[in-house]
């Protein structure tokens, strides 16, 4: 590194600043430094949100008394909250505050989130009294202000966890120079070790932390993450001096508005047969002009009116709203092209969502013992992270080889075969989980323990690792393949809309999650429940069989909407267009 310095000393960055707004000096400024603190960030934000999520189900029917649906749609709709309010804090960092300030600020409002649960977990008013066979009900659910300032807690926490994640993995890309071929390599490596430190949170909330929960009580686990959050923002201000900012770039939701609007405006205009009259800015390369003449040929739909000048219609930025630059449409129908494959990625996540919600319910009614060690339920998810990281090196050496061989492909499986995979695994995690589930109430019936919710059925948890293991191995499909998907297909100019395309399949993955088990709950409840608040008088394997059967339909129309889309270097190459250098392409 010191080797280094001289060829770095003094030497600053076009588009960066530092603290005090000066050009980015290279040596003092930005590297591994600085993104280790903001990798520490975000081992901590993942370990405080996991770590309240995939043990929140025990707590709202342990010490909530609230039933097993009613828990398993809280515990969803606070996840999909937290992903979807990411969009929020996207918006906020690219219109107004900047990627470090609205880390600084939502990861302040987690810690307020975190701060009120621990607190609702130590004042005994904030918590119904303890089951009591001598009254009746025996158990009295949670109602009034102790609902309330639960749900203060968790919405607190997912509003700082959405701004948080909205900006951390980006604020950590900016810490490097994307022109210098090192800094280049090195920002690559910063991805790696993301996916590293959010696997290392994971397990420290899947195991120590659910385990304090469980055995020093709810005060002490919620109380570290909150201690563990404040830390966090103390690492990420220690390191102010050495950022590297960039400048506000303007929300790309934005832009996708002012199309739509302008188009709407527009809408009675006839699409001229002269170029002129479509408008762009007057310093396109000579690349972008021959993509307007051969795009032009192709498309002629509604949001093209966009990009009609008017009478006395100029570049100005007065009239934004009713004239917006062929560039600019293009750019919002490649993500509209997207919109099919990202519609069919949500189904994953509702998934996904049964595993941190019905499953530890499962878990807790099974033989949890090794030895004399009782595992705790929610640890189950322990094999999430094991079979992801698991799944990673398998790809990389073997089934890259075997794909470079056999699908001619230098990357392995394209985005689409990945997300494909992931879709496909999520289907036998489901029939997995429906056949345990009739086995385990098999068991339970032939022990006679069907009217107990909490009697113990002789049945080793481990039959649930191989449903966890299935959806593991799939999330590390589904979670790259997507990622590298939307970042690819992305126009350059909207890459902040990547991540946030990404993070909206989970949102929607999990609320969907939620809807169906509130319409399951409603149309079995007067019949035979299939979700009872007894699982053991249940049938939560049809549920299951449902979502295996939405699945697999699902499955099918992926598979038609991914034969059917056209990766962007390929569109581009057939219009007869050269990349430019640094766009990134799938082969």
């Amino acid at each position: 590194m010191a080797s280094g310095l001289p060829q770095t000393q003094g030497k600053t960055l076009p588009d960066a600043w530092d603290y005090k707004g000066r050009p980015a000096e290279k040596s003092k400024t930005g590297g591994w430094a600085s993104a280790a603190m903001i990798l520490g960030v975000e081992a901590v934000e993942r370990l405080t949100t996991l770590g309240i999520a995939v043990n929140m189900v025990t707590y709202l029917v342990g010490t909530m008394h609230l039933g097993n649906a009613t828990s398993a749609s809280t515990v969803t709709n606070f996840l999909g909250t937290s992903f979807m309010l990411c969009l929020l804090g996207g918006f906020i960092a690219d219109a107004f505050l900047g990627r470090y300030l609205t880390i600084a600020v939502f990861t302040t409002i987690q810690a307020t989130g975190l701060t009120v649960l621990t607190i609702s977990t130590i004042v005994p008013s904030l918590r119904p009294p303890k089951c009591a066979a001598d009254t009746v009900p025996p158990c009295i659910q949670a109602s009034g202000m102790e609902l309330t300032v639960l749900y203060i807690a968790l919405y607190l926490t997912a509003l700082g966890t959405g701004g948080l994640k909205s900006s951390v993995s980006g604020f950590g890309s900016d810490q490097f120079d994307e022109t210098d071929a090192e800094e280049r390599k090195k920002m690559t490596k910063f991805f790696n070790w993301f996916f590293f430190f959010i696997s290392i949170g994971s397990l420290g909330a899947v195991t120590v932390l659910v385990y304090i929960q469980d055995n020093l009580g709810r005060e002490w686990g919620y109380g570290i993450c909150a201690c563990a959050i404040v830390l966090g923002l103390v690492v990420l201000l220690s390191g102010t001096r050495r950022y590297r900012f960039k400048k506000l770039s303007g929300s790309p939701l934005t832009q996708m508005a002012t199309v739509f609007v302008a188009a709407w405006k527009n809408r009675k205009l006839e699409m001229p047969s002269d170029l002129s009259f479509l408008y762009d800015v007057d310093d396109v390369s000579e690349g972008h002009k021959k993509m307007k003449r051969n795009i032009y040929i192709y498309i002629k739909n509604f949001l093209d009116k966009a990009a009609i000048k008017g009478p006395g219609m100029g570049p100005t930025t007065e009239n934004k709203w009713t004239l917006s630059t062929l560039t600019d449409v293009e750019e919002v129908k490649s993500v509209i092209r997207m919109l099919p494959i990202w519609a069919t990625s949500i189904m994953f996540w509702t998934v996904y969502a049964q595993f941190v919600t019905f499953s530890v319910s499962q878990a807790t009614t099974m033989d949890r013992y090794m030895g004399s060690f009782q595992i705790p339920s929610a640890s189950l998810t322990v094999f999430f992270v094991a079979s992801t990281l698991l799944t990673v090196p398998v790809y990389d050496r073997i089934i890259v080889p075997i794909a470079k061989k056999f699908l001619k492909n230098k990357q392995g499986l394209t985005p689409l075969q990945r997300i494909g995979v992931g879709l496909f695994f999520s289907i036998f995690a489901m029939i997995a989980a429906a056949l345990t589930e009739i086995k385990r109430l098999h068991v339970a019936r032939s022990h006679g323990l069907t009217d107990s919710a909490t009697a113990e059925i002789p049945m080793s948890v481990f039959w649930l690792v191989p449903q966890f293991f299935l959806v593991g191995s799939g999330e590390a499909f589904i979670y790259i393949g997507q990622l590298d998907f939307f970042l690819r297909e992305c126009p350059k100019g909207m890459k902040t809309m990547s991540t946030g395309l990404f993070l909206s399949t989970l949102s929607l993955g999990f609320f969907v999650s939620s809807l169906l088990v509130t319409i399951v709950h409603k149309v079995t409840w007067n019949t035979k429940p299939w979700l009872p608040d007894n699982l053991n008088q249940g049938r939560l394997y049809d549920f299951y069989w449902l979502l295996a059967i939405l699945s697999a339909l699902n499955f099918v129309i992926y598979l038609v909407c991914a034969k059917r889309y056209v990766y962007k270097d390929k569109r581009l190459a057939d219009a007869g267009i050269e990349l430019e250098e640094g766009d990134v392409v799938c082969h």
